[in-house]
């Protein structure tokens, strides 16, 4: 079943085409945020829903912050997620308190979403130091902090753009810091105790608090309220699947915080793959549960066996290539090609524009310029509303805008240096417009035109990475694991592929130019560069 949910989800990433979104009345689309709860969650859910049998399941994980996600969930790219009461409270609903569930799904219902099944623990967001430090200055209080101005503080982008996070904090204790620059959640542990910050956001069920020794300080003006860990979904999940979503409803008050610290623990410290946590979890649960306890929510028997092996368990050159190898090897040469081929079909028209009409010069260069300073995250994030979808689609047309810039500019400044009385003679000759186009200024400028070409691939190739965080695939996926669970191996698993398919690009390119470019052309510019001898 896992299988084939991959390789429906491949499909429709990399083709994006109607006939998977047709199909789709079968599928349940599940997605998780970036960080380690969030991908055990997921994969808890896949496989509780697998087990009942009625529908695909696919695993859309790691898709970013809360924007994304809940982009994705409105949009119907996916059907459900894990999410928390606090957070749907104060950062989607904007409410000044939690309300009950009734209450959030009263206000949920105009955005064709609900909220239900309380999964059993509160992850409540707090403030640790390192506990050494916090005796040392008497800091046992997040309202101790007022009193220590020179500590340096490591937040999360999320947190500090929350409006229940670092804005709200700092006005509740009147905390005399500047905001901070962000630090992924993934990496602010390492951060503290290489004594980089002092001071770090945490989750209440972070494994890492206890090895690194950290002391939660206590919210004593109790700003943060609770984040009881529930199902975020779309409404009409129920009667669509209605098997699956009995099934879902089973792990109702299931997970209290210490086994979900615990799972956490097991990915982040013990090296155990998001997928075997959670099969673990269940089979547990089936078989020492309640008297009562159903059997229908231990892990699907038609999982791979693959999804078992954990990380302490492989070294980096299992997990480099590992069985999902070849899988983002060809979801990452499709977003850059199919991205490329849509940026040269748009771009050098538009450098050939601005080229031969001199007054439509600074808008083209101009606009795409402009898209080049636009964010990576933001502009994909900015795409999932206006295209309706995660994954592939905002990824391509994100990717062909970022590739303009180059293709554009190059093709336009290969245009502009041609010797004018090259074109006069053309013209002198009867030769029309398209025609000296065609046979002598492309030619001539193919090469400048074949370096900013070169150049976008090389830095798609990069760029593409960023595509993992809405759900396109990629050796993005990886870097996206290795920093939910701080695990260098995994990060360089995404990095060194992504970097040695960069370098494969450049050669092919130069190896390109020998037929693309006429020798006598290449001659004659090796000619011009070499130095005259005296």
């Amino acid at each position: 079943m896992r299988a084939l949910a991959v390789h429906r989800y491949a499909l429709c990433a990399v083709a994006g085409t109607l006939v998977c979104g047709a199909a789709a009345g079968a599928d349940l689309n599940i997605g998780s945020k970036r960080f380690t709860e969030s991908y055990i969650l997921g994969e808890i859910l896949t496989e509780a829903a697998q087990s009942a049998g009625e529908a695909t399941v696919v695993h859309r994980q790691g898709l970013g912050n809360t924007a994304i996600v809940l982009g994705a969930l409105t949009q119907g790219s996916i059907d459900i997620y894990p999410e928390y009461t606090g957070t749907i409270a104060k950062e989607i609903l904007k409410l000044d308190a939690v309300p009950p569930l009734a209450e959030l799904n009263a206000k949920l219902a105009a955005m064709g979403l609900a909220v239900a099944v309380p999964l059993g623990f509160n992850n409540t967001y707090a403030l640790a130091m390192r506990a050494e430090d916090a005796r040392a200055s008497g800091i046992a209080r997040l309202s101790d902090l007022k009193s220590h101005p020179e500590l340096k503080l490591g937040l999360s982008q999320e947190f500090i753009g929350r409006a229940d996070g670092w804005p709200g904090l700092k006005r509740a204790y009147d905390l005399p810091y500047q905001t901070p620059r962000g630090l992924d959640h993934g990496l602010a542990y390492e951060a503290i105790a290489g004594h980089q910050v002092d001071a770090i956001d945490i989750y209440s069920t972070d494994a890492k608090i206890d090895k690194y020794g950290l002391t939660v300080l206590s919210d004593d003006r109790n700003y943060f309220p609770r984040y009881d860990a529930v199902l975020l979904y779309r409404a009409d999940l129920p009667q669509r699947l209605p098997r699956t979503w009995a099934a879902l409803r089973r792990l109702e008050g299931q997970i209290d915080d210490a086994s979900m610290r615990r799972m956490n623990a097991e990915a982040e410290l013990g090296g155990k793959s998001f997928v075997a946590v959670a099969r673990e979890f269940l089979a547990q649960k089936a078989a020492g549960g309640s008297a009562g306890q159903p059997t229908s929510i231990a892990p699907s028997a038609k999982a791979p066996a693959g999804g078992t092996q954990t990380a302490a368990d492989s070294g980096f050159w299992q997990k480099l290539f590992g069985p999902d190898f070849a899988r983002l090897t060809l979801e990452h040469l499709l977003l850059v090609f199919v991205s490329l081929a849509a940026s040269i079909a748009l771009g050098i028209p538009l450098g050939i524009l601005a080229a031969r009409r001199p007054a439509s010069e600074g808008l083209i260069l101009g606009a795409t310029g402009v898209v080049q300073t636009v964010p990576a995250l933001a502009l994909l994030a900015f795409l999932i509303p206006l295209t309706g979808h995660i994954g592939a689609i905002p990824a391509f047309i994100a990717l062909a805008l970022y590739a303009l810039l180059p293709i554009v500019r190059n093709t336009h400044a290969a245009l502009t240096q041609i010797a004018r009385g090259m074109k006069q003679a053309a013209q002198s000759l009867g030769l029309q417009s398209g025609t000296i186009l065609r046979y002598i200024e492309l030619p001539l400028g193919a090469p400048t035109i074949l370096a900013g070409i070169k150049t976008s691939a090389v830095i798609n190739v990069g760029t593409a990475t960023i595509a993992a965080f809405i759900g396109a695939g990629g050796y993005g996926e990886r870097i996206v694991t290795g920093l939910a669970l701080n695990d260098h191996a995994m990060l360089l698993a995404g990095a060194i592929p992504a970097a040695a398919l960069a370098l494969l690009i450049e050669a092919a390119f130069r190896l390109g130019e020998r037929w693309l470019v006429p020798a006598g052309l290449r001659l004659s510019q090796k000619g011009a560069q070499e130095p005259r001898g005296g």
